[in-house]
């Protein structure tokens, strides 16, 4: 195309000499251009499927539907047409749960800073909550577990992740040292759950010290994350001998 654009001006021989082009290929590709496109009707016709079904159909599809218009084209030039017109299936992304809403208040420090030994029991407890995909849907797995022997303290599970499930994880464990003098530090992340007044209030009371990883940090509190993925593995042996 600039070949032709400019060899009124310039000498054929050094438009291509400049450009690097064999006078082949030159006459090759402008008898190319000048060819009617043969797939100028299938073009239209895909671009309508696509419409007529919201953009859902990609391309497997979209030859299945030309199929049943007796408009035969394989896969491979249904693709390569697809992406000539920049036709293409909307896709949504998959958003994984993430509980940070913000600077709520003011975050404590991070006494814990990647320390998770402890010399006692009821010194340092790690808490998070996570998300797991069942066949019956959604469901959120709320631990709270002692760094001196990595047991879980409390735990609680339910299909929403609100308040309430780290609320009741955290009141079952509140009664486990309410009879005693420990105090122990509780780490989490900058999650909502762990930053509104019920939870606050609930640690004032017990007179639990309060420790928050930094924002986005997971090695903060590895220790916590290293449960989930026990408990992945376990779920996915299960499933693969229930046959889920």
């Amino acid at each position: 195309m600039l070949v032709d654009a400019l060899k009124q001006t310039y000498a054929l021989p050094d438009l291509l000499a400049v450009l690097g082009l064999a006078r082949s290929s030159y006459f090759y590709h402008r008898a190319r251009l000048l060819v009617a496109d043969k797939h100028v009707d299938a073009r239209r016709v895909i671009a309508d499927i696509l419409e007529l079904n919201h953009r859902c159909y990609g391309y497997r599809r979209i030859h299945a539907a030309l199929g049943r218009l007796e408009v035969f084209l394989s896969e491979k030039v249904v693709r390569r047409l697809m992406k000539q017109e920049g036709l293409a299936a909307a896709t949504t992304r998959r958003r994984r749960y993430g509980s940070y809403r913000g600077k709520i208040g003011p975050a404590p420090e991070n006494l814990i800073n990647r320390d998770f030994r402890a010399a006692a029991p009821n010194e340092k407890w790690l808490t998070d909550f996570t998300e797991f995909q069942i066949p019956a849907g959604k469901v959120y797995l709320s631990p709270l577990i002692d760094c001196f022997d990595g047991l879980v303290v409390s735990w609680s599970i339910g299909t929403r992740p609100d308040a309430e499930l780290v609320n009741t994880m955290l009141d079952a464990a509140i009664e486990t040292v309410a009879n005693s003098d420990d105090r122990p530090v509780v780490h989490s992340d900058r999650g909502a759950h762990y930053r509104w007044p019920g939870w606050i209030s609930r640690m004032r009371d017990a007179k639990l010290v309060r420790s928050m990883s930094r924002k986005g940090c997971s090695p903060d509190n590895a220790a916590c994350e290293g449960l989930f993925h026990l408990v992945i593995q376990k779920c996915r042996s299960r499933r693969a001998r229930s046959g889920w």
